[in-house]
């Protein structure tokens, strides 16, 4: 793509968001990831652009099924053969970028996304299982409709957003969001800030940078 092209698509996109948010990316981060992952980042970011700023209008239920779709849409790559390091916790504007991802970087592009789609933050939280049945460790995210009912599951190995109660196979380790980590393994506790997560920590200061001026 020549440089009018990926500047024209760059002001699509910017114009696509009304107020500073996740969908108003700088021009120089689109250019950035196109020259990384190639001439299809101006497209895929505009269709993320169009889910962040249209959204599933309606219910907080569409809204999860569509940002769910979205993520799952993306093809499943491990760490160690997409960014070349044992384990990497993307942006979402990298997955998107890269056209690929695995479960951490599935739950943080659905987290972000239904955040700036406005769903209340203590409905949401980044989860950390066992899955029983693989034998290997896993992330989801996870929506509590309110804070006592039975969570819905989102998860990249299945299409369906099912009850926690349902994912028997799923042993919650640890979850969190903007606000804390809460321990799971043996009753829940409040373990203190996320940004005690390594991982975390280094994200927000990626996305950080990113969103510039």
């Amino acid at each position: 793509m020549t440089g009018s092209g990926i500047a024209l698509l760059a002001g699509m996109l910017i114009a696509i968001g009304a107020h500073a948010g996740l969908d108003d990316l700088p021009a120089r981060l689109i250019e950035a990831m196109t020259r990384k992952f190639g001439p299809e980042v101006p497209q895929r970011l505009a269709s993320w652009q169009r889910v962040l700023r249209q959204g599933a209008e309606g219910s907080e239920q569409r809204e999860l099924q569509l940002a769910n779709r979205y993520f799952n849409a993306i093809p499943y790559f491990r760490d160690a053969d997409h960014w070349m390091v044992s384990d990497y916790w993307a942006s979402p504007v990298e997955t998107v970028s890269s056209h690929g991802g695995d479960c951490e970087d599935y739950a943080i592009g659905k987290y972000f996304t239904l955040k700036e789609r406005r769903i209340p933050l203590d409905k949401l939280r980044i989860t950390y299982v066992r899955h029983l049945a693989l034998k290997e460790s896993h992330m989801v995210l996870v929506y509590y409709p309110t804070p006592d009912a039975d969570p819905l599951v989102l998860d990249n190995l299945t299409g369906d957003i099912q009850p926690a109660s349902r994912r028997t196979e799923l042993a919650p380790v640890y979850s969190f969001n903007d606000e804390d980590v809460r321990g799971m393994e043996g009753g829940e506790r409040n373990l203190g800030s996320p940004r005690q997560i390594r991982l975390w920590s280094g994200l927000l200061n990626r996305m950080e940078r990113e969103y510039r001026p």
